[in-house]
């Protein structure tokens, strides 16, 4: 196919920022690189920096809201001053700076509608924002059918075939590893089954409901230990700080890297996912099947499609059945055994080499519908 001159505008990407959206972009970036495309980045700088060439990177200030003058401002300015094949925003956030530099056809990939499902902030402006951004938007692209289908009810009936799903996708790194997470395991001095959660601190990640299912799964499995991984966002740090001071024996490790994160799914007797709300795809559950892990998450939509019955799925907020579900896979290795051989065999088909070859089309009909 014709080699394309693409412009990724994404806010956060990984490893500088470890959401499922930031690594989405980064598997697109990767994808598209590494079959011989022309691609630049527009992102924001927050923990890492960059040495690639063609990744733009915005510093910006790290407090809540004062990153969005600079970023939108810094980007604007940078698409004004290019031309492009391909315009491919990552989200609202990323769209917003394309739609400011007044480029008229763009694509958009819109992970989720969590403004809409749970209370992000009691001022309206995501909810408008993801509005403004799928009725600007040329083509969208998402990471489940059950977002593709909630988001036809937004935009003009003209617009419901520019809609394309691609789900998300894992990289070849994340494969079982013992030894290591064996070696972890005995630097952080752990002893006993875990419990894992690696993703973003946020309200609807149901981390509370977590850590209550852990205390009443601990009175039947005293040695049962919880590992919780990530960083806080903004609404969160002073719960966070609270629970470390309040739940002295579980261990929070902050900030996970890139290179760490097989190792910690490998370490983990179950992965726990719990959002009430706001998932489009859910790839850390996929990492973390593919690392050898079995699952228990909560049976919102984009879950139960991405992952069929490759997981125990327990209903949101309801932490008491969730302890229910930890104290039986931890106790039942036959159970944990083959719903672990099975998932795996069934996540093969979420590969960057599929998802990559979608994008490419989609990207054709793009230009072809010029």
């Amino acid at each position: 196919m014709k080699k394309l001159n693409i412009c990724l505008v994404s806010l956060t990407f990984a490893p500088d920022s470890q959401d499922g959206a930031a690594k989405f972009f980064t598997g697109i970036y990767n994808y598209m690189k590494n079959h011989g495309h022309n691609v630049t980045l527009i992102t924001g700088k927050w923990n890492i920096e960059f040495s690639d060439p063609n990744i733009f990177q915005i510093d910006i200030i790290r407090r809540r809201f004062l990153w969005f003058p600079q970023f939108n401002l810094k980007a604007r300015k940078y698409l004004r001053s290019y031309n492009f094949d391909i315009i491919h925003g990552n989200g609202p956030k990323g769209v917003l700076p394309i739609i400011l530099a007044n480029q008229k056809r763009f694509i958009s990939t819109i992970h989720d509608l969590g403004p809409f499902e749970t209370k992000f902030t009691r001022i309206p402006l995501e909810k408008y924002l993801i509005k403004y951004t799928i009725n600007k938007s040329t083509f969208i692209t998402t990471c489940a059918e059950s977002i593709k289908n909630q988001i036809i009810y937004y935009i003009p009936k003209s617009k419901i075939d520019q809609i394309f799903n691609l789900y998300s996708a894992i990289e070849d790194k994340y494969v079982p590893l013992p030894k290591k997470a064996q070696e972890l395991k005995e630097k952080l001095k752990i002893k006993g089954p875990i419990l894992l959660y690696i993703g973003r601190i946020a309200k609807y990640k149901g981390i509370d409901d977590i850590i209550k299912a852990y205390n009443l799964a601990k009175a039947q499995i005293p040695d049962l230990n919880l590992v919780i991984g990530g960083k806080p966002d903004f609404s969160m740090e002073k719960l966070y700080h609270e629970w470390k001071q309040k739940y002295p024996d579980i261990l929070f490790v902050g900030f996970v890297s890139e290179r760490e994160i097989p190792i910690y799914y490998s370490m983990g007797d179950v992965f726990i996912t719990y959002s009430h709300a706001s998932e489009g795809f859910g790839l850390t559950p996929i990492e973390a099947i593919a690392c050898g892990t079995p699952v228990i998450c909560s049976s919102i939509g984009a879950y139960k499609e991405v992952l069929q019955d490759n997981a125990i799925f327990v209903p949101p907020k309801n932490y008491q059945q969730l302890a229910k579900e930890i104290i039986e896979i931890l106790k039942d290795d036959s159970r944990r055994k083959t719903l672990i051989e099975k998932a795996q065999k069934f996540i093969k088909r979420y590969t960057w080499e599929a998802v990559g070859k979608k994008l490419e089309s989609v990207y054709q009909k793009f230009i072809k519908n010029e």
